[in-house]
């Protein structure tokens, strides 16, 4: 019997791990740091260690509560690889006061 595997980051290394989903497990701790990791997502793709602007911009999303859960259609949907995505959909946010999560995964910006 196989288990569904779920992904976790820690921010400050940088790191990605993948690890069997456990729903009574509360917390995860980096191999390399020991700070708690962050729960992602079974969707979620990291991206390159040394890809400093998208492991910023996952920053963002993270602390804004996005994840990157698989949903009905098999992806977790739009979310932005890019600063510049996340400062148009930031902005986007503050001008029309729509939550600032909501705006994040907004694929078109009107």
């Amino acid at each position: 019997m196989t288990h569904a595997k779920t992904s976790y980051v820690c921010l400050p290394c940088q790191a990605s791990y993948k690890q069997p989903y456990d729903a009574y497990r509360t917390e995860w701790i980096c191999p390399r740091c020991a700070e708690p990791l962050i729960h992602v997502g079974s969707a979620f793709a990291p991206p390159r260690r040394r890809d400093t602007a998208a492991w910023r911009t996952l920053s963002v999303l993270l602390h804004a509560g996005v994840r990157f859960h698989k949903s009905c259609c098999g992806g977790p949907g739009y979310r932005p690889r890019t600063l510049r995505e996340v400062r148009e959909r930031m902005t986007y946010a503050r001008r029309t006061g729509e939550p600032f999560a909501r705006a994040l995964v907004r694929p078109d910006i009107p």
